[in-house]
């Protein structure tokens, strides 16, 4: 029964944060991305377009991989690296209170990044039929 709760919670975790990220971050962003490329900070020294184009790749793309429990733990990396960045470099001489929300999304990206996505998830399916 420990097995099954388990996975249940993973699944909802794992779908919960995927679904907070591409649409209240990625979606915009991608639906968006002529207008925000301009003006879109640089803080690896990429271009801002550049920039832009990863963040949404990290934000919609693996985040839609991580609710589909498609390469997890792959799809997880992006989204860390986008989260160390966002509070440790974009904001790293801002107040606490501006880097907070980012290091509060990278910490279930971090968890996925070392569990996986279970067992209800493409991968676990994709392994079966292999």
């Amino acid at each position: 029964m420990d097995g099954l709760v388990q996975n249940i919670g993973l699944l909802f975790f794992r779908v919960s944060i995927g679904c907070l990220m591409m649409f209240g971050h990625g979606w915009g962003k991608l639906v968006n991305f002529s207008k925000i490329a301009p003006g879109f900070p640089d803080p690896l020294g990429l271009g801002s377009t550049a920039s832009l184009g990863l963040t949404v790749f990290a934000e919609f793309f693996c985040a839609f991989a991580i609710i589909l429990g498609l390469k997890t733990r792959w799809a997880s990396i992006p989204l860390v690296i986008t989260f160390l960045v966002i509070p440790f470099i974009v904001h790293g001489g801002d107040p606490w209170r501006k880097q907070e929300f980012a290091i509060l999304y990278l910490i279930p990206f971090i968890t996925l990044m070392c569990i996986g996505g279970g067992k209800y998830g493409l991968d676990s399916v994709i392994s079966r039929k292999g």
